[in-house]
């Protein structure tokens, strides 16, 4: 049995292959029905509505982690505070881990409700430029457990997509929960009735972190997802009062780099652990704008430079094919 299991896990055609739902791999899949039947996506109505709501949305990158505790959420939320430095750029955060909605807190916007107006739900403000939607703001407490199954977290991310009035927004990040699960899969089949410039995928140096980034990497190629590049988080330390480099997470099989390298993926960059960054999320503030110059804020500018150059040069590619 383990071994059948471990051989169709292998195999999964993924959900948008001519052969979901009827490779051998697919036998015993719960899913087998809806995928053979072509309805693991949107169905037709749906997808207009959706494309409807995001038609004003210019670039959707998505930040996902194979493994939890990597700082995926606090690298999207800097993400999300770097691209609207630019007040020129009207900018969107969903945060769509269902079960642990920490974006609301990393903004500052805990505590805060959703109201509804005629043309849908309203994102709640960090900024006139820097909009979010998170199940915590729906929830009466933030210790409040969200104890849903699968099909009712795909409403959800459905209803967000489909109902939230974004306006225009240039960039839509989406913080997703750890792994390659329902929501995952809910958020690429939705977004595949618009548009997704692509994945960042965030990590730390050491090898039980990679072993579920490389996952996360085949599971970005079998849905067809674009891979934007791998960030590798916590990058060493260096002591604020003797400068000494240490590696807290050491790189035993040579870090993000070497498994970029092996497996054809752009390291975007790497961001060396900084208290800081702790205390400004747990404050609700962008440590970007309060330690300017410090070496972690140098290195996430960079990558969100880099993002923005991929994001404007898939756009350019997206017209040619048009």
């Amino acid at each position: 049995l383990a071994a059948q299991l471990s051989l169709s896990l292998a195999e999964c055609p993924g959900t948008s292959s001519a052969q979901a739902g009827r490779a051998a791999a697919c036998q015993g899949c719960p899913n087998q029905g809806l995928c053979a039947a072509g309805a693991a996506g949107p169905d037709p109505a749906e997808a207009a509505e959706l494309r409807a709501r995001l038609r004003a949305v210019r670039h959707t990158v998505l930040v996902l982690s194979g493994k939890g505790g990597v700082g995926k959420s606090t690298f999207s939320a800097l993400l999300a505070h770097g691209l609207a430095a630019d007040e020129t750029k009207q900018v969107a955060l969903l945060d769509i881990d269902i079960c642990g909605p920490s974006i609301p807190k990393m903004m500052g916007l805990e505590g805060e409700q959703v109201h509804q107006s005629g043309s849908g739900w309203s994102p709640v403000y960090v900024e006139e430029n820097l909009g979010v939607m998170s199940v915590g703001f729906l929830l009466s407490s933030p210790d409040d457990a969200v104890i849903w199954r699968g099909p009712k977290k795909n409403g959800l991310i459905k209803q967000f997509l489909r109902d939230v009035d974004w306006g225009e927004v240039d960039y839509l990040i989406v913080d997703t929960p750890p792994g390659t699960s329902d929501e995952h899969l809910s958020i690429v089949q939705y977004l595949s009735a618009t548009h997704i410039d692509g994945a960042v995928i965030v990590t730390t140096p050491q090898e039980v972190s990679l072993q579920d980034v490389r996952k996360e990497i085949n599971f970005c190629r079998k849905v067809k997802l674009p891979i934007i590049g791998v960030v590798e988080n916590m990058s060493g330390f260096v002591c604020p009062k003797c400068k000494n480099e240490s590696q807290i997470f050491p790189p035993t099989t040579g870090g993000a780099e070497k498994m970029c390298q092996n497996l054809n993926v752009p390291l975007l960059g790497k961001v060396p652990l900084d208290p800081q960054i702790g205390k400004s999320c747990d404050r609700g503030q962008s440590f970007l704008a309060e330690t300017p110059e410090s070496p972690a804020t140098l290195s996430y500018r960079n990558i969100i430079q880099r993002i923005q150059e991929y994001c404007e040069q898939h756009h350019l590619q997206e017209e040619k094919i048009m």
